[in-house]
């Protein structure tokens, strides 16, 4: 398997899901997994098998922008992800930077990182969970 292929036009937030403002810190694209980073208070890409802080994610980008530009952050809730999932799978931060992907593509020495769970073969239910724990 691989990472999700999202198509950024198609990501949208759904009813009762919670997103908040913010800057972006690198050029992302809408369906990216983010984390605030605590040194300049700028969105940038999560990541499986980055630092500590690289693989909490915060949210998913809910559209694209470049390093300063405003990003609107989805964190908690349905989100239709532009991608076609499989209904009630459990999805995960990819070791690829911005990345979801299925557990299979998690590899050795990566942090397992909930995303969410697909509710329908468009919609992530996105509630992150990280476990601490690296394969």
């Amino acid at each position: 398997m691989a990472d999700l292929s999202i198509t950024a036009a198609n990501v949208v937030a759904g009813n009762g899901a919670k997103s908040r403002p913010g800057v972006a810190g690198a050029t992302i694209t809408a369906g990216q997994q983010v984390y605030l980073d605590a040194t300049d208070n700028k969105w940038k890409l999560a990541d499986a098998d980055g630092a500590a802080a690289l693989r909490s994610p915060g949210g998913t980008a809910l559209h694209g922008a470049s390093n300063g530009q405003p990003l609107q952050v989805h964190t908690q809730g349905p989100i239709t992800i532009g991608a076609t999932l499989v209904a009630g799978t459990t999805y995960y931060l990819s070791p690829t930077p911005g990345g979801i992907c299925p557990l299979a593509d998690v590899q050795s020495g990566d942090y397992v990182v909930i995303v969410g769970i697909a509710t329908s073969t468009s919609v992530l239910d996105v509630r992150y969970h990280e476990s601490g724990v690296a394969l």
